[in-house]
Formats: structure tokens, C-alpha cells, sequence
């Protein structure tokens, strides 16, 4: 399966998610890029959107390689063989700086909005694609801390091992594409993957607010 970019991703992922159309839920994103697919999702399914921050901890001299992630109330998860290789006192300071940087950008791009309650309802965690899963299963674990009544991941592609890993920790896992071979990265299966600005985090999440708005006072 291929695609031409994030919005073209997810009009298709809000498709395989309209048995949704009537829960009472939220949408969470993982900024930067899964915000493009949960704004889709969100609008076909009539559900507020909120943000998942979850931040990957790069090895030392690989940053791109994720040994560990960790959200904004200092939830984390690691590759405890990789992490046990790494000056100790280095991944504790990462660990810090990157929680940080979780909150800096939850009041960047929300500016002080209070987390939509999800306690109850359904909570469905959108994200462009997935490599190792460290920064999903961190967030499925920030999602299960605020007792959602049934918990879905969704995402256009991730590797079979990874889905099957984290299929456990969730009520469902939706993905559209279930090969059993992965390409490597999930820029690979898009055919327009540019990296999404701040500033188009904070665009997109204006325009769903607004939609929400004029929908509260009896506009379409």
C-alpha cells in the first residue's frame, strides 16, 4: 500500500474507522506528523481531538535510533539492552530534557487548553506510521492512565512484529497496511513525506477548534 501524503493517509484511515462514527471518544495524535492524519480522523468521525507527546530517546551516537521515549508525566519505556550500553548519568538528563520538551510543545501548539476527558469513552491514537513502537507503546501506556473505556491504535503502516507486540497492550489495532514484509521506514510507503512544522501543528489544531466551535452553536 502506498501513499500520496499524510492527509491522503488519513482519509483513508478515517475510512477503515467509521464503525466509530457514533462512540462517544477522542481522537489523539502524536504530533508532528500524526496531527495531519488525526485531523482527518477526527472530523469523519465527529470526535475532539487531542495530543499524545510522546519523545524518542536517540542512542548517543545514533540519534535517529531509538533506545527509549518518555511523555509528559515522566511515563517511559526503553530497550533496556541498549539503555544498559549508555552512560547512565547522559540517559537520565535526555530523559529529562525530552519530558520537557513534551510540555514546552503541549503549550506550544495547545496554549494552555485543558486535556480533553476521555475517562469512560473511547480513545483512538493516530499516527502516521510505525518503526520500533517505542514512542506508541509509551503512549498507549499515557492513553491507559486516563481509563478509557476501550483503547485503538491506528496507523497506515508498522511492522508486522511491532504491530503484534503492541496489539497486546490495546483493545484494537487498526492497520492498513498488514504486510508481512516492511519497507524499513514509514517515509517509504508515502510519496510526499515532508516533515510538518510547528506551525502547521498549531494551523491544523486551530481549524478543528473552530469546527468544534461552530458545531457548539448549531453550525455545520
Amino acid at each position: 500500500m502506498h501513499f500520496r501524503d499524510r492527509v491522503d493517509a488519513g482519509k483513508q484511515l478515517a475510512q477503515a474507522l467509521k464503525k466509530f462514527q457514533k462512540h462517544d471518544g477522542v481522537v489523539y495524535a502524536l504530533p508532528r506528523g500524526g496531527v495531519v492524519l488525526g485531523v482527518e480522523v477526527a472530523r469523519a468521525l465527529g470526535m475532539p481531538l487531542d495530543l499524545l507527546i510522546p519523545r524518542k530517546i536517540g542512542h548517543p551516537r545514533q540519534p535517529e535510533y531509538a533506545i527509549g521515549a518518555v511523555v509528559e508525566n515522566g511515563e517511559m519505556v526503553c530497550n533496556r539492552e541498549e539503555v544498559a550500553r549508555v552512560d547512565p548519568q547522559w540517559f537520565r538528563q535526555e530523559v529529562e530534557t525530552e519530558r520537557q520538551e513534551a510540555r514546552r510543545r503541549r503549550e506550544l501548539y495547545l496554549g494552555g487548553r485543558e486535556p480533553a476527558p476521555v475517562e469512560g469513552r473511547t480513545a483512538i491514537i493516530v499516527d502516521d506510521g510505525i518503526a520500533t513502537g517505542l514512542t506508541m507503546e509509551v503512549a498507549i501506556r499515557d492513553a491507559r492512565r486516563r481509563q478509557p473505556a476501550h483503547l485503538v491504535v491506528a496507523v497506515p503502516v508498522a511492522p508486522p512484529e511491532t504491530v503484534e507486540r503492541l496489539a497486546r497492550e490495546v483493545d484494537e489495532f487498526v492497520v492498513l497496511d498488514p504486510s508481512p514484509y516492511f519497507l524499513g521506514a514509514v517515509g517509504a510507503y508515502y510519496d510526499h513525506f515532508l516533515q510538518v512544522t510547528d506551525e502547521e501543528v498549531i494551523a491544523l489544531l486551530r481549524s478543528v477548534s473552530s469546527r468544534e466551535t461552530a458545531k457548539q452553536h448549531g453550525f455545520p
